[in-house]
């Protein structure tokens, strides 16, 4: 097995780290937070969206570490993870998933400098070079054996991205604009019931989340780029915080470029294919049930077409509906990325998650 660390476990960390933990190819040995051991196993046992795990998690009672059915994982409270033995725990792999170091050079080189870590895998957008932006089903293809860190993109990217591929191959797009229609987010909260305003980087965060719908920035649109560099200037969009606690929408409105135009039909066809058939079976998905928000909650896949809401104007102007579950399908996703970086270029074995 391919020892692992985790640096940050909060919503992502810890999803994360469920997931994985029954992966027969990584072994989470070390966690790294800023809470107490205490909390963070109380947390990772119960959560109030996604549930009780069950699994069997223990304290120790020196507060080094729990165990989660027997096996040990050691933890650490280091505001800086540099100050964390990852080497000398003999750790070839980190996720790091506190949000909070995405410098390539001035802060996540350092992972390899000073910690002596083989491969490093982020949980955020990194928007320098140096990082490739991964989604799975997308442009994974893109992974080498030099590249030795990589991050999972964001959630709406990752919602996004199977959608324009599919309306890319099929219709190819002229240009195009995105809403995500996002829950409210760290961003926003306000000690200590998350109605209280509080001081942000904008004026919009730094209302309550959970009295408003708050219009955003979204960087999926033009993050879209990483992955697909075709698309350099064809896409953008907005995002709008509403007062929900899990499970997204992302409105996607294309002008296609397909000569003589497409029906409803063609692009729900094209779309259901996808998801039955090809690199992106388990990641998009397609539902013809009038279903809602809450429906999706502890929904993986990274993406789901929501069929009866597809609408063409004019035969030209397409427009889709892609509901996501931006905590479980985003962690799903980081935890096969982690799989397929760490059996390739680790373990030096064939991936059981493979991707066209």
């Amino acid at each position: 097995m391919v020892a692992c660390g985790i640096n940050g476990f909060g919503r992502i960390g810890r999803l994360v780290f469920r997931y994985v933990f029954d992966d027969p190819l990584l072994d989470v040995v070390h966690v790294n937070d800023l809470c107490s051991c205490e909390s963070a196993a109380y947390l990772i046992k119960y959560d109030s969206i996604h549930g009780t795990w069950d699994k069997d998690v223990v304290t120790l009672e020196d507060g080094s570490g729990f165990t989660v059915d027997g096996r040990l994982v050691t933890f650490t409270r280091c505001k800086d993870y540099k100050d964390v033995d990852w080497g000398c725990m003999g750790i070839e792999l980190v996720m790091e998933c506190t949000g909070k170091f995405l410098k390539v050079k001035e802060q996540l080189n350092d992972y390899f400098d000073v910690c002596g870590v083989k491969r490093v895998v982020v949980s955020a957008p990194v928007k320098e070079t140096g990082c490739l932006n991964v989604v799975l089903g997308c442009n994974d293809h893109l992974l080498t054996e030099d590249l030795k860190l990589v991050t999972n993109a964001s959630c709406t990217t990752n919602c996004l991205a199977p959608v324009v591929r599919v309306i890319k191959e099929n219709f190819g797009i002229k240009h195009g604009c995105i809403t995500t229609v996002h829950n409210v987010t760290a961003t926003q909260v306000g000690p200590p019931w998350w109605t209280c305003p509080t001081p942000r980087r904008t004026t919009f965060d730094a209302r309550s989340g959970m009295l408003n719908l708050c219009p955003t920035s979204t960087g999926s649109a033009t993050a879209i780029v990483e992955i697909y560099p075709e698309l350099k200037g064809k896409l953008n969009g907005l995002a709008i915080r509403v007062p929900l606690l899990n499970a997204s929408l992302t409105d996607c409105v294309f002008e296609i470029e397909k000569e003589g135009g497409v029906t409803i039909e063609e692009v729900n066809a094209a779309l259901k294919k996808a998801s039955e058939e090809g690199p992106l079976k388990g990641i998009l998905g397609y539902e013809v049930q009038p279903l809602v928000s809450t429906d999706y909650t502890n929904d993986a896949r990274s993406s789901i077409i929501d069929a009866l809401s597809t609408q063409v104007i004019d035969k030209t102007m397409v427009k889709i509906y892609a509901w996501y579950d931006n905590e479980c399908g985003y962690s799903k996703r980081m935890a096969e990325l982690c799989h397929i970086v760490a059996a390739k270029y680790i373990a030096g074995v064939e991936p059981i998650f493979k991707y066209e």
